[in-house]
């Protein structure tokens, strides 16, 4: 992958990461509830998630690849239209928000990585954005391997330090998040439209 173009990625897996997602929202609650140390369980199993449906849509599109590089054309028209569609969806969504808990139970460090994992593992919608996402960035002349080593260890890291932050700060963060969450959806959604429109218009 091109220094450029992994930027532009680096740059899209940010603004994925930042978005309302479950994953998020369960490190935040899992960061009030239990605290950051026992939230880190929750995240490592949310990050073995992503990695099994990065590989999921990456291998399925190299699939497709070997058929027809055609594919990957037609991939990054409906991916951009998928984009743009999220975007609106994320733009009208309600703001991210916990509400606060006390006396929470101690849960099991593995309860949390189960919980991560299934909830990245298991989200349809996921797997749809990746099959959307993924295609934009590959590029059919190189290694389809080390690209997906390079995809999936920048978004798993993005991801990884994103819901650290949620659950580090959930306390502090959630009156934040009740003020401006809104906005806040509004602006990821425009990045996620824009990204959409875009990304399929790059040579």
């Amino acid at each position: 992958m091109q220094f450029d173009v992994w930027l532009i990625y680096l740059a899209a897996s940010i603004g994925l990461s930042l978005s309302p997602g479950p994953n998020g929202l369960l490190a935040l609650t899992h960061g009030a509830l239990h605290g950051w140390r026992a939230a880190l369980f929750t995240i490592f199993g949310g990050a073995l998630g992503f990695v099994f449906i990065i590989a999921l849509s990456m291998f399925g599109i190299g699939a497709l690849l070997k058929s027809s590089v055609g594919w990957l054309v037609a991939l990054k028209w409906a991916g951009g239209a998928y984009l743009v569609w999220l975007g609106v969806q994320v733009w009208r969504a309600p703001p991210l928000a916990v509400e606060p808990h006390t006396g929470a139970p101690r849960a099991r460090p593995w309860s949390l990585f189960r919980q991560g994992a299934l909830a990245a593992a298991t989200n349809p919608k996921g797997l749809l954005f990746f099959s959307a996402f993924l295609p934009q960035f590959i590029e059919p002349d190189r290694s389809l391997a080390v690209q997906f080593a390079v995809m999936a260890a920048t978004f798993v890291l993005t991801e990884v330090v994103t819901e650290y932050t949620l659950a580090a700060t959930a306390n502090r963060i959630r009156p934040w998040l009740t003020r401006v969450g809104k906005r806040f959806n509004r602006t990821c959604g425009g990045i996620f439209a824009a990204i959409g429109v875009a990304l399929p218009l790059r040579p």
